[in-house]
């Protein structure tokens, strides 16, 4: 449940509540797009949110053995698949499916939403969350932080250069 409920949130529950309350409030101030290739462009970025999303909640399960969720964290680092380019892979799915809900709808409403949304993760993550990250996980954490970007993904995936390290993510 947890697994649905903070994407599903932000993605799905948040956006309707908006456009909604802001249609009632102001008239219809959303209407799907008429041109056609900014749906298209829409349903790329949706569709490449959404697998960003599955990917990584996906690897928290079967590798961190947790979730999103701040009360049930991943017990191991997880840094395969998309965390080998970027450390918050996740987020980038968030934002991309809410900026392809936003050109879909045509919607500044959303637009304002998907920057109040980048605006607290770029605060939350450098002051609480990589805190947590460094206690939990400590230098393994600080090593990858070191080579992983934490929102620009790399151009190739980081791999730790001593395999048989103790502190080797592969192992974890």
């Amino acid at each position: 449940m947890s697994l649905i409920l903070l994407p599903g949130a932000v993605t799905v529950f948040i956006p309707f509540v908006l456009v909604s309350l802001s249609s009632f409030l102001f008239g219809p101030m959303t209407q799907l797009s008429n041109y056609v290739l900014v749906l298209i462009a829409s349903l790329i970025l949706i569709y490449i949110g959404l697998f960003l999303l599955g990917t990584t909640i996906l690897l928290f399960l079967r590798i961190g053995q947790g979730t999103p969720a701040p009360w049930d964290p991943p017990k191991h680092l997880v840094v395969r698949g998309p965390y080998r380019y970027v450390r918050n892979p996740m987020i980038l799915g968030v934002l991309l499916v809410l900026l392809g809900e936003t050109l879909m709808f045509w919607s500044v409403v959303l637009l304002v939403w998907t920057f109040v949304f980048l605006a607290a993760n770029l605060a939350y993550f450098p002051l609480i969350e990589e805190k947590q990250l460094r206690r939990r996980f400590g230098a393994v954490y600080d090593e990858y932080a070191v080579h992983v970007p934490r929102w620009i993904p790399r151009r190739t995936p980081w791999h730790q250069p001593n395999p048989d390290s103790p502190n080797n993510f592969q192992n974890r």
